[in-house]
């Protein structure tokens, strides 16, 4: 036999130099492949917002106001029934909402969502649920169930109960936590300083159970943040997504907060800064994470401010953890999150941003009402009227 005809393979030795060269050729592909995936992820989540901006200018046009943030049906039975007023926003109520929808239910019609607009504002044959729908946290209501992909970035991992149908993004309300649960208007709050702590406070692109319009955003509707995007909660104590409190001890309590809006920083783990300390955390209500209810107009679930700058703790009272919230807005992309513009346009603003003095107290009726915001460039964006002068890029 000619030794050239003789086969020979490969030795054990070139097998593994083979294996090795591809093994770092995987190791330095699949970060690109990733990275590539979140930037795909992330434009999703940008185009998600574009659409709800576009639902908003809609809106305005159809019905020449921005839909209200806090608004729907009076669950008053009687004259004298007072326990079952709408200012009980705390109640769960089969008879009516407790005017607490969101501004995203107003604009499903404007999303390719009409049948489920249908569904929420006609009564519905099965349930003897009136129209409007219950309180939001009716789970057999399917509708405030249901998941709606336009709400959805693709990078949150958010799924399931507790929660009902899950949001990414959500309303700015200002630079102010002061009456955030109810509106100038509400029966609640007949007490005149409370009213004008509403109209002194409510300051953002959305007044909470309050009419809202373009014309209102005298700094500009491209100078002025319209919504921002949040975390969903997962379960895992993160900051971003579920208010420590303790309750037992009443800590931290409302004004505190309002004149310090840093409050609950101490309670964040050292050696992990994005995590509430468990041991800090004896009240956690697990209904109570970032995102659960898009159609709950309370801050925790569909609210954003300009206090302080994205992915910040959430901070709130321990006896109204989900209603007079610090809520910054938060993401899963890397460095940011994404806002919502007045004119439509959507930005990624960094967790750097100028953010002013972040300890200072809240513009309410007796802290100078009308003044520009404490908290820097990030606070002026969130504020709609203080005419602030917006001349830094952000």
């Amino acid at each position: 036999m000619n030794q050239f005809d003789a086969r020979r393979g490969f030795t054990l030795v070139e097998l593994l130099v083979v294996i090795a060269i591809i093994g770092v050729l995987v190791g330095l592909l699949l970060p690109a492949v990733q990275a590539a995936r979140e930037a795909a992820r992330r434009m999703s989540c940008s185009n998600n917002f574009k659409q709800i901006g576009l639902a908003i200018h809609n809106y305005h046009s159809a019905y020449n106001q921005l839909p209200t943030h806090g608004t729907g049906t009076n669950p008053l039975v009687g004259a004298n029934d007072t326990a079952n007023g709408p200012w009980d926003y705390w109640r769960s109520s089969n008879k009516g909402n407790r005017v607490r929808l969101s501004m995203l239910v107003g604009i499903t019609p404007f999303i390719e969502q009409q049948a489920l607009w249908e569904a929420i504002s006609n009564p519905q044959a099965t349930g003897g649920y009136p129209a409007m729908g219950p309180t939001p946290d009716i789970l057999a209501y399917s509708p405030w169930a249901t998941n709606i992909p336009g709400f959805r970035c693709p990078s949150d991992p958010g799924l399931g109960l507790p929660s009902l149908g899950r949001t990414n993004y959500a309303a700015c309300v200002g630079d102010s936590i002061v009456e955030l649960e109810f509106g100038p208007w509400n029966a609640y709050r007949t007490n005149q300083n409370n009213q004008e702590d509403a109209r002194a406070a409510h300051r953002g692109f959305f007044r909470p159970y309050d009419d809202s319009f373009f014309r209102d955003c005298l700094d500009g509707l491209s100078n002025t943040i319209a919504a921002g995007e949040i975390t969903t909660d997962i379960g895992d104590f993160d900051k971003r997504t579920v208010n420590w409190r303790d309750n037992g001890r009443q800590n931290p309590a409302v004004g505190a907060i309002q004149n310090n809006p840093t409050a609950c920083e101490g309670k964040i783990l050292p050696d992990r800064p994005q995590f509430w300390d468990p041991a800090w955390c004896p009240d956690v209500n697990v209904t109570q994470g970032r995102g659960y209810k898009w159609a709950d107009s309370q801050p925790i679930y569909t609210g954003v401010t300009t206090i302080l700058p994205p992915n910040r703790e959430l901070c709130g009272p321990y006896n109204a953890p989900g209603t007079k919230l610090v809520a910054p807005p938060s993401s899963r992309h890397q460095g940011g999150a994404h806002v919502l513009m007045g004119d439509g346009a959507v930005k990624f603003i960094t967790d750097s941003i100028e953010a002013g003095n972040s300890k200072a107290a809240m513009i309410r009726r007796t802290v100078q009402p009308g003044a520009e915001s404490p908290y820097g460039l990030w606070g002026a964006l969130g504020t709609r009227s203080s005419r602030e002068v917006i001349d830094q890029e952000f």
